[in-house]
């Protein structure tokens, strides 16, 4: 790496330090600051994120320079998690798998950053996300499902919702269906970080 790589870690586990997905994401910073200068955006979903309201969508809707004061307020935090996502160059994102797909905390993240104008802008053809040039790695933990089978919808949509706002660069590194040799499957996933660059 050179100069200094901009990375936004972002955990949704409910938990704290049994999780493993916040294990992997731990373990991916450390080793990319091994690779060299990096600078860390923590954002712990953990701290919750509110969810979309009509205030919201009509000051989403509503020009920059037309917002009220209310309206800028509310779009305050929103605004942020954009700035924290247009500032890195890699997005680290740890997440488990409850009930077959995401975390209600990870959407509503994703629901605070899909900002049309912002990340993503809509063309004749079609929408066209606004964030190229960024890659993301997602680890995911699971219980009992196996990432990538027909009962994991957690992956295909955050694949999609990455892309929706350019973002196509986008590697999983799973730990799944931990109910069964989870030491091995933990230790894997740790390894395959370590070949990373």
């Amino acid at each position: 790496m050179s100069d200094i790589h901009n990375i936004l870690r972002i955990d949704a586990s409910a938990r704290g330090e049994a999780s493993v997905s916040r294990q992997l994401t731990h373990k991916a910073v450390d080793h990319f600051a091994s690779l060299g200068a990096v600078q860390i955006e923590n954002r712990d979903l953990n701290n919750p994120l509110p969810f979309v309201t009509e205030a919201w969508v009509g000051a989403n809707f509503t020009k920059a320079e037309d917002r009220t004061e209310a309206q800028i307020e509310t779009m305050a935090l929103s605004n942020r998690l954009v700035d924290e996502l247009e500032k890195a160059d890699t997005i680290v994102i740890g997440t488990p798998l409850y009930n077959f797909s995401i975390p209600a905390a990870l959407k509503a993240w994703i629901d605070m950053i899909a900002r049309v104008g912002r990340t993503f802008r809509y063309t004749e053809n079609g929408p066209v996300g606004l964030l190229e040039g960024k890659r993301a790695i997602i680890m995911v933990a699971s219980g009992g499902t196996q990432v990538g089978s027909e009962i994991d919808f957690a992956t295909p949509y955050l694949r999609h919702a990455l892309k929706f706002i350019g973002i196509t660069d986008v590697t999983i590194i799973a730990a799944d269906a931990l109910s069964s040799k989870a030491e091995a499957k933990i230790k894997q996933a740790l390894q395959t970080i370590e070949t990373l660059d």
